[in-house]
């Protein structure tokens, strides 16, 4: 196929289910859709790059056989072609080897690294076998020297920084700058935020200068906008609509402590015409059915019966007279009457002409000490606009995220960056090896996709090279997909050879660890047990003949 059928995260959640484990469900790659609820559930089979976790890669194999249809029973009767980190363990590779051949049932396998799929996938026609492949993942980067068409793995280099340490450290620049939205700054918005604002700068202290200033600030910055409610957090409610809504509340309370009363009143009711009947009994001499109903009742004489009954009289009158308390006292709510105003001045319209006078001197002063009349008060406008609030203004966190693949030490990583370790690996070599190297720098791996990326690359390099010297930096076509892109063609290459395949003959008689090598693997390096010194009848005979001295040496 030209691109891949099928694309997931190696992820799996499995949740605990009920009490004993029933119901537990385990849910793989895109079957989990939004990762943030199942943070805390996310198992991965990998550590860094190296799987360790055999039961979560079989989890991740019977997802992907199921999901692309392979329909052969008891078996998967398809070759595999396998990335495997750049030195891979050896245990690494046998747990996957035995895991593949013994309960997949595999015909044949082959491993190879990832970013040499994707740097053969790449080479052009004028391009030379030899380069310096960086690799930037999610969990590492790599620095691979190859030479005439094949890694030399003693000088590769590995840095434990990816875009998984970019996200987290851009999570925590976001988090102390909006403490208040800190639940809304996820890793998911953070790795978005990483792949679409996010750049590497060419010179990391000249462009923390320029965002210095406003200007370049204004034009430069990205805003990011959260997700918010519209109501208003401070908003008040009308005096009215608050006294109209209690007076609500306070009439379905009532309807249910009447309602309450009456089932009440109702059981107590059958309960007592029940106690009656049995009375009737025992006053009409029927005993027989009087000590069957006692029985019944759990009661032990008639006197217990008696005292039953004069209870449940009095809570019958009790509940009745509550209902009809409560029948009257809703009545009066409802009914809306005004208070009179009682005539205090019988006697005004007699009052003389300076009496009216002196009351007109003193109304200013009556008229500032009554009460003004209650208005409904009106919703409160917050005094900032919400939508603002909620967002997120991206500023030097474009820059400073992605640039600690070149400092790891702003993280407080007590290691070498890109550069360095770049540096480090070129002066192994000769110089002409150098020269030979430097002219095919291949950049690739989803890390590598910011912008500015292959400019910082050709800045370090023209610091770091001799003068008017030359090199070249080539970046991926394809950064993520490359590496799929080589292992389809390689694998179709070679599908009739027996090159680069470890076959069910080689995994039984060589063991789980062993690899084939080819133009995009690892090198082999088989594990060498140190051989024990034979035994000869010269060297045992002295030690029998002698009996003496110290067992130690003697064994």
């Amino acid at each position: 196929p030209a691109e891949p059928l099928l694309r997931f995260r190696s992820l799996a959640a499995r949740s605990r289910g009920a009490r004993g484990g029933a119901g537990a469900e385990t849910q793989v790659g895109n079957d989990l859709g939004s990762p943030e609820p199942l943070r805390w559930l996310l198992r991965s089979p990998f550590d860094r790059n190296v799987p360790v976790q055999l039961e979560l890669q079989e989890l991740l194999f019977d997802h992907v056989f199921q999901r692309l249809g392979v329909s052969s029973q008891g078996c998967v009767d398809h070759p595999i072609v396998l990335t495997e980190a750049v030195c891979n363990p050896l245990y690494s590779r046998q747990m996957m080897s035995e895991l593949l051949f013994e309960c997949y049932q595999v015909p044949k396998v082959s491993y190879g690294v990832d970013s040499l799929y994707s740097f053969y996938h790449n080479r052009r026609q004028n391009w030379p076998c030899s380069g310096l492949v960086i690799s930037s993942g999610y969990q590492c980067t790599h620095i691979l020297p190859v030479l005439e068409g094949r890694l030399d793995a003693k000088n590769c280099k590995r840095i434990n920084l990816g875009g998984c340490q970019a996200a987290v450290y851009l999570q925590r620049l976001l988090q102390l700058k909006y403490p208040g939205h800190f639940a809304a700054i996820t890793l998911s918005r953070m790795e978005e935020i990483l792949h679409e604002h996010s750049y590497i700068a060419e010179d990391y202290i000249e462009e923390l200068q320029k965002w210095r200033c406003p200007e370049y600030y204004e034009n430069n910055v990205h805003k990011m906008q959260l997700p918010f409610s519209n109501k208003l957090l401070g908003s008040t409610v009308a005096s009215e609509e608050k006294q109209e809504k209690r007076q609500q509340q306070l009439r379905r309370l009532q309807e249910l402590n009447a309602r309450r009363r009456e089932e009440k009143l109702q059981l107590d009711q059958e309960r007592l015409d029940r106690l009656l009947y049995v009375q009737e009994l025992l006053e009409d001499g029927q005993m027989d059915q009087f000590h069957k109903a006692l029985v019944e009742l759990n009661m032990d004489s008639a006197e217990e019966l008696q005292s039953y009954i004069n209870k449940l009289s009095l809570s019958v009158e009790q509940t009745k007279q509550k209902i009809l308390q409560s029948e009257v006292n809703i009545e009066v709510d409802v009914v809306d009457s005004k208070p009179e105003t009682p005539d205090l001045d019988p006697l005004g319209s007699e009052q003389s002409l300076e009496d009216v006078e002196s009351i007109n001197e003193f109304e200013p002063l009556f008229a500032e000490e009554q009460p003004e009349v209650e208005k409904p008060v009106a919703a409160v406008q917050p005094v900032f606009n919400l939508a603002e609030y909620h967002q997120l203004f991206l500023g030097t966190e474009r820059i400073r995220a992605p640039e600690i693949v070149f400092q790891p030490s702003l993280i407080g990583e007590d290691q070498a960056g890109v550069a360095e370790t770049m540096q480090y690996v070129l002066e192994r070599y000769s110089k002409e090896q150098q020269a030979i190297l430097v002219q095919n720098v291949f950049l690739t791996g989803g890390n590598t996709m910011y912008p500015g990326l292959k400019a910082r690359i050709q800045k370090e390099l023209l610091e770091m090279r001799p003068f008017q010297s030359s090199f070249q930096v080539h970046l991926a076509s394809s950064p993520v997909l490359d590496a799929w892109y080589g292992a389809r063609d390689w694998a179709v290459e070679h599908m009739s050879r027996e090159e680069g395949w470890i076959s069910r003959k080689d995994y039984e008689e060589k063991g789980g660890e062993y690899l084939k090598e080819h133009c995009a693997s690892n090198v082999y390096v088989p594990i060498r047990l140190p051989k024990q010194a034979p035994r000869t009848a010269e060297t045992a005979a002295p030690s029998r003949a002698s009996g003496t001295g110290n067992p130690s040496e003697q064994g």
